[in-house]
């Protein structure tokens, strides 16, 4: 059974990290390359907000952006792989990793939930995933690019973690809770991180066009959605294909 689970999400993260490493060349990458173009110009403060600039929050990792770019960082020091070539290959290395951890934790919440894993189920979990690690966070702290200002890492991390878990529980409790108290506390786990609030800077700026951003925002949750449509559609149908075979034996 472990065996079976290794083999199906290692080749169905394969398969969507390179669909989506793809789409990521034409979608999320240029707009990074564009917006790193502003990194030093001098920053757009927020309409309405007279606080001092020097309050701004720490430097921005835009780790937000579900998968584009995964563990790309703006620390002058830290590694960081050339244009070209190299920064494609890393980008996409980075992605089928991302894929083939999400698909073991399909596999793996699928499996703990006795939930029978064909093609439309793993789709309809996947479609979960998605608003669980991608929606749900977005709606609080968007995908941002190189440049705008962010709260602390830490906070910040665990705002989207708490949101992600809570989203997940909460969508399953609405789904196939039996009781109406049940789904109750699920609706109440899907609005609590929003209530509580995503932390934010105090200035909000940015010397990124506001339309540039938010066209990174929008594209990073189509490709967001397009990682994990295919892992589903992948898990699902390589488990299918495994089943005649394991009949036989």
């Amino acid at each position: 059974m472990l065996n079976r689970i290794f083999w199906v999400c290692l080749l169905a993260g394969l398969i969507a990290g390179v669909l989506v490493a793809v789409v990521q060349g034409f979608t999320t990458t240029p707009l990074i390359i564009a917006a790193e173009s502003y990194e030093g110009a001098p920053a757009e403060i927020a309409p309405h907000d007279h606080a001092s600039a020097e309050a701004a929050a720490t430097p921005h990792h835009h780790g937000a952006d579900a998968v584009a770019e995964v563990g790309h960082s703006h620390d002058p020091e830290a590694w960081m792989p050339a244009d070209g070539l190299e920064r494609t290959l890393s980008t996409a290395l980075s992605t089928i990793v991302t894929a083939i951890g999400f698909a073991l934790i399909l596999v793996a919440a699928m499996t703990v939930a006795g939930e029978t894993i064909t093609p439309r189920t793993a789709t309809a979990w996947a479609v979960g995933g998605f608003l669980a690690t991608g929606l749900a966070p977005a709606l609080g702290l968007p995908p941002e690019l190189p440049g705008a200002s962010a709260a602390a890492v830490e906070a910040r991390q665990i705002w989207w973690f708490g949101t992600v878990l809570a989203t997940g529980f909460g969508l399953y409790l609405v789904a196939r809770a039996p009781s109406l108290v049940s789904r109750a506390i699920g609706a109440a786990l899907l609005v609590g991180p929003h209530v509580i609030g995503a932390p934010h800077p105090p200035v909000m700026e940015s010397p990124v066009p506001a339309e540039l951003a938010a066209q990174f925002a929008s594209a990073s949750l189509v490709v967001s959605a397009v990682l994990w449509l295919s892992i589903g559609a992948a898990v699902g149908m390589l488990w299918h294909r495994g089943e005649p075979r394991l009949a036989a034996a």
